[in-house]
C-alpha cells in the first residue's frame, strides 16, 4: 500500500443525499455510499465477507468471528467500513501494536500504548471486486489514521502475491514476516503515517 504517502491530503468529497422528490416530500433513503468506523454490531457482516474472501484462497480467515468482535469492542476507531445503500461491501480492521516488527502475539492483541497500527484484514465483497474498491478503501483508511494522534505508521503482513497491490497503495516491504499461519509465509510491509502535522492542522481532524 505505498505511493499514497506522496499524495497531498484531500478531504473526501461530500456525499450528497438523493434529491427530494417533486412536492418537497423527502423520502427516507439510505446514503448511496458511506464510510464509517465499525462496531460490534457489524461483526457478522464483516465475518461473512472475510470468510468468503479468504477460505477459498488460504483455507482460513485472518480473524474469526469472536476475534472480530474483540477488536471492534476494543478499538473500533481503527476499523473502517464502506457501505453502499446500507450494505457493507468492504472493510478494514486494525489494532495498535507496540513493537518495531509484528510477532505471533500481534494476531490477537491490542496494545493501547502502541503507535503502530496493525492492519489485520482488508476484504471486499465478492459482488463488487475488480472495481478498485480495495485500493480506494485503503487510501481512505490511511487518511483516517492521519487524524488519530496515536498512529505513527501502519503495518501489515501479506502473502507474496499481494505485495504489488500494497506497494501501489504506498506500502514498503520490510522483508519476511516472523509470523506464520500453518504452512503460509508472509511479507511484512509498512506505511508511514507520522510527519503529517500540516495535514492534520488543515484537514478538520
Amino acid at each position: 500500500m505505498p505511493a499514497l504517502s506522496a499524495l497531498p491530503f484531500l478531504k473526501p468529497p461530500q456525499l450528497r443525499s438523493p434529491r427530494s422528490p417533486p412536492g418537497g416530500q423527502r423520502r427516507h433513503t439510505l446514503p448511496a455510499s458511506e464510510f464509517r468506523c465499525l462496531g460490534p454490531g457489524d461483526a457478522a457482516s464483516v465475518f461473512e465477507i472475510e470468510r468468503e474472501a479468504f477460505i477459498s484462497v488460504s483455507g482460513d480467515c485472518p480473524l474469526h468471528l469472536d476475534e472480530i468482535r474483540h477488536f471492534l469492542n476494543l478499538c473500533p476507531e481503527l476499523s473502517l467500513g464502506w457501505f453502499e445503500e446500507g450494505r457493507l461491501v468492504a472493510f478494514i480492521i486494525g489494532s495498535l501494536w507496540d513493537q518495531e516488527r509484528l510477532s505471533q502475539a500481534a494476531l490477537t492483541l491490542h496494545k493501547p500504548q502502541g503507535s503502530a497500527v496493525h492492519i489485520h484484514v482488508l476484504a471486499v465483497h465478492r459482488t463488487v471486486r475488480q472495481q478498485g474498491k480495495g485500493s480506494i478503501l485503503m487510501w481512505r483508511y490511511l487518511q483516517h489514521l492521519r487524524c488519530l494522534p496515536c498512529a505513527r505508521r501502519a503495518l501489515l503482513m501479506c502473502q507474496p502475491f499481494l505485495v504489488p497491490f500494497y506497494q501501489k497503495c504506498g506500502f514498503q516491504a520490510l522483508g519476511p514476516c516472523q509470523v506464520t499461519v500453518g504452512d503460509l509465509a508472509f511479507v511484512e510491509m509498512q506505511h508511514a503515517v507520522r510527519g503529517h502535522a500540516f495535514m492534520r492542522r488543515n484537514s478538520g481532524c
